[in-house]
């Protein structure tokens, strides 16, 4: 596979505004599963990893007909932590005993698994791993993980010929939001008498301070250090942001207030926060400056 990081790559403009920073770094290793925020993470081609090699997105929950499950349809995968140790990917719920899955051990045969319209190549992570995971969502479920021997092409019609590519996440590598747009959208669900709502609720990868509300929506890239990240598409927005992320209880905002300002004619659909794939891979930190270069400083 070609990878862009490879690419000679552009020295970035200077942000507009005030200096940036990463505020926060989230890895997801279990798609639909909660976050590990992390001071250090890896830009990878398939998006954000932790130090000691998990990636974002490599692990997916799947019924028996090899359909991917999320929170959309199993809310209570909001309540699994999952966490990497001692060469296993750990996994926690409430009312459960933590499981360890070997991540040394022979590999299963590989199966074809379903992620939206893509047929995606997965390696089942073993009976024991079933039955915790079925236990938990109360309905037969396998976990499988990512066979990193079988690409899955990000879409050319927003990455063009970057041979962007990602594992189990949605469409794209890794989700940016501006804290100040979290705290924008807050500001408007006071106003209807409704509690603000933590950033957990849209599971970014990459949180930037330092940026005005919506501003990710005009970026082209972000950079920290040899590190730099191509914004590609919008993120629509579907009912997992109802779903409270520490109880797994389904509500109704953000969706209703979002839809009176952030809905997208071109994608028709609500959106909030921008895909963007690793155009040059690196180490990030928290609490890092970031240059933001914007979409109009090419003309300048």
């Amino acid at each position: 596979m070609e990878h862009a990081a490879k690419k000679p790559v552009p020295e970035p403009a200077p942000a507009v505004g005030p200096a940036a920073r990463i505020a926060a770094l989230i890895v997801y290793p279990v798609k639909g599963a909660r976050g590990i925020a992390t001071d250090t993470a890896v830009a990878t081609p398939t998006g954000l990893a932790l130090p000691d090699g998990g990636g974002d997105r490599e692990w997916m929950v799947v019924d028996p007909a090899g359909q991917f499950v999320t929170q959309r349809d199993s809310p209570r995968l909001a309540l699994v932590t999952p966490s990497l140790a001692r060469n296993r990917l750990w996994l926690a719920a409430p009312a459960c005993d933590p499981l360890g899955v070997d991540l040394a051990a022979p590999p299963a045969d590989a199966r074809d698994v379903r992620l939206w319209r893509s047929q995606v190549r997965g390696r089942d992570a073993g009976d024991a791993a079933a039955r915790w995971m079925s236990s938990h969502l109360v309905r037969e479920v396998r976990l499988v993980r990512f066979d990193r021997t079988r690409p899955r092409a990000c879409n050319p019609d927003y990455v063009g010929r970057s041979s962007a590519s990602t594992m189990f996440a949605d469409g794209y590598p890794v989700l940016v939001i501006a804290s100040a747009s979290l705290a924008d959208l807050n500001e408007r669900l006071l106003r209807k008498g409704v509690a603000p709502l933590p950033m957990d609720r849209f599971r970014p990868n990459l949180v930037v301070d330092g940026l005005n509300a919506y501003d990710e929506d005009h970026l082209d890239t972000l950079a920290a250090g040899e590190t730099l990240l191509r914004m590609v598409k919008p993120c629509t927005r579907c009912k997992v942001t109802t779903i409270d992320q520490a109880s797994a209880a389904a509500g109704v905002e953000p969706l209703p207030t979002l839809a009176m300002y952030r809905v997208d004619d071109r994608l028709a659909a609500v959106t909030f926060g921008m895909n963007a794939i690793v155009a040059q891979g690196g180490a990030l930190t928290a609490g890092a400056p970031i240059d933001a270069r914007f979409r109009f400083q090419e003309a300048l």
